[in-house]
């Protein structure tokens, strides 16, 4: 492919006062590309900002890069369009409509068109499935929910799976797995083990799929460690915003859960070469089951 050929594309000299190469800080996230890259389409918005002949008049940061202040991980994906005018993007990509707003504030019409909602088999728009129902993407879901409907429904239904077990299938609820892990440590004296000091637990880390994760956590979840994890994948970075274990617990069995197996390791070491004092650390984790 030929960048020079790039149509609209503003070649460097000396009616050009951009580099070849430009970086970009976009929300936060820097991007290198090439000067053609960002003119390839005439009329957007990136390419009214980089042929125009002031450069000063566009936003830098601290280190001298052109700034965008918008959605930084989505900008890849423009940049991609911006390359071969062509989209691909991720499986279950949870970020469609996002992105085509993005699409739209770059001025970019015939990128708009490929992300507009599609005709559903209800015959009503609707984006992609795994944005607004990612229980579709699930191959046990019809029937978890043929289950469902079979058993009494509400909250104080009862069934083969005892009480509370079949009220998640009759909710619409789907079976798995959450892994709940701590690291902690404490001192413990040589005198009596009520002497023992405990410490606060540092983070709480959540291990199972991205969607079961969010519909237990909600708000209280952090996601930055793996952001754009699609809801029917797994994961084991995302950790939770408080630090005490037992709203942990109650947030899973008010979801239904209950714990089936737990785990622990740990090393000791003396605090003090003058004391007996000792340090235990461990790391423990709780599993977690929804039938």
């Amino acid at each position: 492919m030929a960048l020079a050929d790039n149509a609209g594309g503003a070649r460097p000299g000396e009616d050009n006062p951009f580099p070849d190469i430009i970086e970009l800080n976009v929300g936060g996230q820097v991007y290198i590309t090439r000067h053609p890259t960002l003119v390839s389409v005439p009329g957007s918005l990136l390419w009214e900002m980089f042929t125009q002949k002031n450069v000063r008049s566009l936003a830098r940061d601290s280190k001298g890069r052109f700034f965008v202040d918008r959605d930084g991980f989505l900008f890849r994906y423009i940049l991609d369009y911006l390359r071969d005018q062509q989209l691909v993007l991720p499986e279950h990509f949870p970020e469609r409509s996002r992105l085509r707003r993005e699409a739209e504030y770059f001025a970019l019409p015939e990128l708009v068109k490929m992300l507009a909602p599609k005709l559903s088999k209800q015959n009503s728009l609707g984006d992609d499935p795994c944005q607004s129902d990612p229980e579709e993407l699930s191959p046990g879901t019809d029937t978890a929910r043929a289950l469902g409907s079979a058993v009494a429904g509400g909250p104080g239904g009862t069934g083969a799976g005892g009480p509370g077990g079949t009220a998640g299938v009759g909710d619409g609820r789907r079976a798995g797995f959450i892994t709940i892990g701590y690291r902690g440590s404490y001192t413990l004296g040589r005198d009596s083990q009520t002497d023992a000091k405990f410490r606060r637990v540092a983070r709480i880390m959540v291990c199972g799929k991205t969607s079961l994760a969010k519909e237990v956590f909600g708000d209280t979840l952090n996601e930055s460690r793996d952001p754009d994890r699609p809801p029917e994948r797994y994961t084991s970075r995302y950790y939770l915003k408080f630090t005490f274990l037992e709203q942990a617990f109650d947030k899973l069995a008010d979801a239904g859960f209950h714990m089936v197996a737990c785990n622990s390791t740990g090393t000791c070491a003396f605090a003090h070469d003058q004391t007996d004092d000792r340090i235990w650390t461990s790391y423990t984790e709780y599993v977690f089951y929804r039938e």
